[in-house]
């Protein structure tokens, strides 16, 4: 069943994160609470420092403590980061659970998927959860059939052209 509450921005191309920040700040302007949980970023301050100033109407969380994504990590960096990726997913299971804001924005949580880091079950789980209750909004490169099959709307996003 497709719940009209999960909003998926995924692709190749760049400008997931922008097209789901602008759809937090339409949101937002209409009076709704959002939480954006940030995964495979780093700790960039330059774009964090940015989405800051838009609390306390939108709430930005990074529980990563590298500088550098995922992919430029060593193995044990990667190992200790999965344990910051895994607190970032309690938290946003339990601002589903306690219905803390209208919208929840799982930034990369795609890309958990193509690291291997969570299986998809979880993912599916989150998305039941929400069901009916918070608007969820989902970003990465790769869509598994069944989370597309959950979501009521998807946005692929490619680039045609670069330069």
């Amino acid at each position: 069943m497709k719940n009209t509450n999960v909003q998926v921005y995924c692709g190749e191309g760049r400008g997931k994160t922008s097209a789901s920040i602008g759809k937090c700040i339409e949101l937002a302007s209409a009076g709704k609470q959002v939480v954006v949980v940030q995964f495979l970023k780093g700790k960039s301050s330059e774009e964090l420092n940015l989405l800051k100033r838009l609390e306390p109407e939108i709430k930005v969380f990074r529980f990563e403590k590298n500088d550098c994504p995922y992919e430029q990590l060593t193995k044990e960096q990667k190992q200790e980061q999965e344990v910051n990726i895994y607190n970032g997913l309690h938290y946003a299971r339990k601002v589903v659970d306690t219905k803390s804001c209208d919208v929840l924005v799982l930034d990369e949580i795609l890309g958990l998927l193509d690291h291997k880091i969570v299986g998809i079950d979880l993912m599916e789980e989150l998305v039941h959860l929400a069901e009916g209750q918070i608007e969820l909004i989902l970003t990465g490169r790769e869509l598994p059939k069944s989370i597309e099959n959950l979501a009521g709307f998807v946005y692929q996003i490619n680039t045609i052209k670069e330069g």
